[in-house]
C-alpha cells in the first residue's frame, strides 16, 4: 500500500440530479503527501464538482474516489475533518469573534463530547496562527481584518485541524496582487515544510500563479481532463487556446510557462 497516497480518484464521473449531462466525466487524480496540485479550467468546467466528489459530498455515478484507501463517501464528517482541511470559495462570518476563537473552531473534530479545549488543542491553534503569519492578529476582531488577513486566518483554521490534505477553492478571489502572491507563497511553504506530510489541492483561475507554484496541474474542459501533468507539459499554447477559446502566447519565466492573453484581430 502507498502510505503517501492521500487522495485517489479513478475515472470519476458525476452528474447532478435533473441535469442532462455529466458535470465531470472520466477524471483521474492522485494527491500524495508533499504534492501541490492546482485545478484549472473555464467557468463550469467541473472544478468544484470534482472536489465535492473527492470529499464524498457528491457520490460518483461511475469510477471511484478514495481517501487513504477508503471510499470518500464512507468517511464520517468528524473523521474526515481530522484528515482534510477545506477553505471554501465563499464564507460569511456572521458572529462577533476574535481571530483566535475563529481558528480554534478548527479543533472541533478533535474535541471530546464535552468540547473542552485541552492544552494540545490550544497549542495546535497557536502553531496554525504562527504558520500562517497570523499570530499578531490573534486578538483582533474578525470584522476588522483586510481580505488578505482574513484568508490567512481561514487557512490557519484549516491547519488547526492538523490535516493530511488541504483543499482550497479559489482562495485568492478578490485579493490584490500582493495578497495573491503571499497566499500562494504561504501554501507552497506549507507543502515544503520539513514536517512534511501535507498534500494540497487548489482551484484557481490564475493560470500563471498555478504554473509558478504548483507541482502538477489538472486542466478541466467541460468536465473532462484536457491535460494533467507538470505545468510545462499542460500549459502549452495549443492546449490553453483550445480549452479557454482565446488566443494566447506562452513565455517561460523561471523555467515555468506564463500565459499572455492576446487581443483578437479586429475584422
Amino acid at each position: 500500500m502507498d502510505h503517501d497516497l492521500i487522495l485517489a480518484l479513478r475515472e470519476v464521473t458525476a452528474r447532478y440530479p435533473g441535469v442532462p449531462r455529466d458535470a465531470v466525466a472520466g477524471v483521474s487524480l492522485d494527491v500524495r503527501a508533499g504534492d501541490f496540485v492546482t485545478i484549472l479550467g473555464p467557468n463550469g468546467s467541473g472544478k468544484t464538482t470534482l472536489l465535492r466528489v473527492a470529499l464524498g459530498v457528491l457520490p460518483a455515478t461511475a469510477g471511484t474516489a478514495h481517501i487513504l484507501g477508503r471510499p470518500a463517501t464512507a468517511w464520517g464528517r468528524r473523521a474526515l475533518a481530522r484528515l482534510v482541511g477545506v477553505v471554501a470559495q465563499r464564507e460569511d462570518n456572521l458572529f462577533p469573534q476574535r481571530v483566535r476563537e475563529t481558528v480554534a473552531l478548527g479543533r472541533y473534530p478533535h474535541l471530546s463530547l464535552w468540547g473542552a479545549m485541552r492544552p494540545e488543542d490550544r497549542a495546535a491553534v497557536t502553531r496554525a496562527l504562527e504558520r500562517c503569519d497570523a499570530a499578531a492578529l490573534a486578538d483582533r476582531w474578525i470584522w476588522t481584518l483586510s481580505g488578505g488577513e482574513y484568508q490567512r486566518v481561514r487557512l490557519a483554521r484549516a491547519l488547526a485541524q492538523e490535516p493530511r490534505l488541504l483543499v482550497l477553492d479559489e482562495p485568492t478571489a478578490s485579493l490584490d496582487i500582493r495578497h495573491e502572491m503571499e497566499l500562494f507563497e504561504l501554501v507552497r511553504a506549507l507543502v515544503d515544510a520539513p514536517t512534511g506530510g501535507l498534500g494540497v489541492i487548489l482551484i484557481t483561475h490564475h493560470v500563471n500563479l498555478a504554473a509558478r507554484f504548483a507541482d502538477r496541474v489538472l486542466l478541466l474542459d467541460a468536465g473532462r481532463a484536457a491535460a494533467h501533468g507538470r505545468p510545462a507539459e499542460v500549459l502549452t499554447r495549443e492546449t490553453v487556446e483550445r480549452v479557454f477559446a482565446w488566443p494566447v502566447a506562452i513565455q517561460p519565466f523561471d523555467d515555468r510557462p506564463q500565459m499572455i492573453p492576446l487581443r483578437r484581430t479586429q475584422s
